[in-house]
């Protein structure tokens, strides 16, 4: 591994090339990583680097995100093959429909979404930002997509109207309340932080509900020595690195995104030597979704 992780420094550097990494994946990843974090995190590190190529380890909708974003530079994906299941539930022709049955009524999509369904949304967000980016509309209604889950929180956390897509996270619905209370039986004092796209049951049950990076910070400011962890698996990692002395229990056995752990080290050398595959996008779609994600990032 030693000798992959110095080509791997190597190549970046021949090709002035940041290395992006979402909380979710796997610890080799994170190793080699220029910047780590959440969706927000990564979308305005993606904006504002120096670096000419942006290798980026995680799924397609962040690749693409990057792109939009920094269109002047080489986006690479090692993984072309790594999707969300979400972000696929709906079309841009589903929200145009949808779009039609409310008109007026401004579309706030989440990030995890097509490069497609961005264009037709007047604005994005991201767990971490979605109530301040409702708030900032002043509307009395919103539609929210693609995710049902952290739609109903919005909407709880604004008191306005909500029209949900009904769009989910496979992983995030896998944390279930009885779950939760079993953990809790075990470990009567620990803290459980909810990923808002956890189900509306589940969320209420926790005692923090964050992005991946907001759950840095809760731990940061406790003194409580044990946290349940409400989302992907991989979170576990990043989260014992920094806080060794704490103790991090996963929300179940199985909240794992395969999407998420396609990335290896092999696969980044194989995309760094080359520099491919490249994300590539339509003009026209690229330039409105940049729209709907620079509205995010003015009020972030």
């Amino acid at each position: 591994m030693e000798s992959i992780v110095k080509k791997i420094k190597k190549l970046k550097k021949e090709k002035n090339a940041i290395i992006l990494v979402h909380n979710y994946q796997s610890a080799p990843i994170h190793q080699i990583a220029d910047y780590r974090g959440d969706s927000l995190g990564l979308s305005i590190e993606a904006s504002t680097t120096g670096a000419e190529v942006i290798i980026f380890c995680g799924v397609d909708f962040m690749a693409e995100t990057a792109k939009i974003l920094s269109p002047d530079k080489k986006v690479i994906l090692p993984a072309p093959d790594a999707t969300c299941p979400m972000a696929e539930m709906i079309t841009p022709s589903e929200l145009k429909k949808l779009k039609e049955e409310h008109p007026g009524v401004p579309v706030v999509t989440y990030v995890n979404s097509t490069a497609e369904v961005k264009a037709e949304s007047d604005i994005c967000c991201t767990s971490a930002n979605a109530v301040k980016v409702v708030k900032s509309l002043g509307a009395s209604k919103v539609i929210f997509t693609p995710d049902r889950n952290l739609a109903s929180y919005v909407e709880k956390q604004v008191g306005i109207e909500v029209i949900k897509w009904n769009g989910y996270c496979y992983t995030h619905e896998r944390i279930t309340r009885q779950t939760i209370m079993a953990i809790k039986e075990r470990y009567p004092d620990a803290v459980f932080m909810a990923h808002p796209e956890c189900r509306p049951e589940v969320v209420d049950m926790a005692d923090y509900i964050v992005s991946t990076g907001g759950m840095f910070d809760v731990v940061a400011k406790s003194s409580r020595k044990t946290f349940i962890v409400g989302t992907e698996i991989g979170m576990i990692y990043p989260l014992s690195k920094r806080f060794p002395d704490k103790e991090f229990i996963s929300a179940g056995s199985r909240i794992l995104c395969k999407d998420m752990k396609k990335t290896t080290l092999k696969k980044i050398v194989s995309s760094l030597e080359p520099l491919e595959p490249l994300i590539e996008l339509e003009p026209e779609t690229a330039n409105r979704a940049r729209g709907a994600l620079q509205r995010m990032l003015e009020i972030s």
